[in-house]
């Protein structure tokens, strides 16, 4: 039987508020934020990758409230999936997560995020990390000049993908990883291995929370 785990998180934000001796110190943070539904090992080398290679104080990955797309995803409950960050991040301490947009709840858009960080923190320097894949939709995105005014995008590219973009982005080259979201949650309804694809405190989670067994369920499921 899996072990309990205690994963609760208070309802406050997570970044170091700025102190009368912290507000001269410069850093370099790193946020990458998605649905985490779930959290997996992709996004632990992504992180971990983009913080090496450009030398990042920290990386903070902010799970949505509600993924502001055109076709929304159906994401169970952004307090399960913040618990699961918490619970995948463990161990790392260059690692941290962001629950600014979990607690405004509603449609997520980066730049109002972003704004709000820049505002509270001003002399940290934000690296905002995309896949590859998404760097081409980012025309689309809300305010996307006035968004690139208050950060850096990082590209994150497999080996082969091409480069390409009217915007500037800092491209960070990964391993080739095949590993979504999408599949484990098929693997975890079809009750198939997620061995070595998500952290082991992930999994117990979602096991001891009876998550992704039916996912028209899983949207109204309520935390434990």
């Amino acid at each position: 039987m899996a072990q309990t785990l205690d994963m609760k998180i208070e309802h406050t934000f997570t970044q170091t508020q700025p102190s009368q001796t912290f507000v001269q110190e410069k850093k370099k943070i790193g946020i990458l934020g998605g649905t985490f539904n779930p959290p997996h090992m992709g996004h632990l080398v992504i992180a971990e990758q983009v913080a090496d290679q450009l030398g990042l104080d920290k990386v903070y990955f902010m799970p949505n409230a509600k993924p502001p797309h055109v076709d929304p995803k159906a994401a169970i409950d952004p307090w399960h999936r913040a618990r699961m960050v918490k619970a995948a991040i463990q161990g790392n301490s260059r690692f941290g997560i962001e629950l600014l947009e979990v607690q405004r709840g509603g449609k997520s858009y980066s730049y109002n995020t972003m704004l709000q960080l820049k505002l509270e923190h001003p002399n940290y320097e934000y690296y905002f990390i995309v896949g590859g894949d998404e760097v081409a939709y980012l025309p689309t995105w809300y305010r996307i000049d006035d968004l690139l005014k208050l950060v850096t995008f990082v590209g994150v590219n497999r080996p082969g993908q091409p480069r390409q973009s009217n915007y500037p982005i800092e491209w960070v080259e990964i391993p080739d990883l095949a590993v979504s979201s999408t599949d484990i949650r098929q693997r975890l309804a079809t009750n198939r291995s997620v061995r070595y694809l998500l952290p082991d405190l992930v999994a117990a989670y979602i096991l001891e929370n009876g998550l992704y067994q039916d996912e028209r369920n899983d949207l109204h499921r309520p935390l434990l």
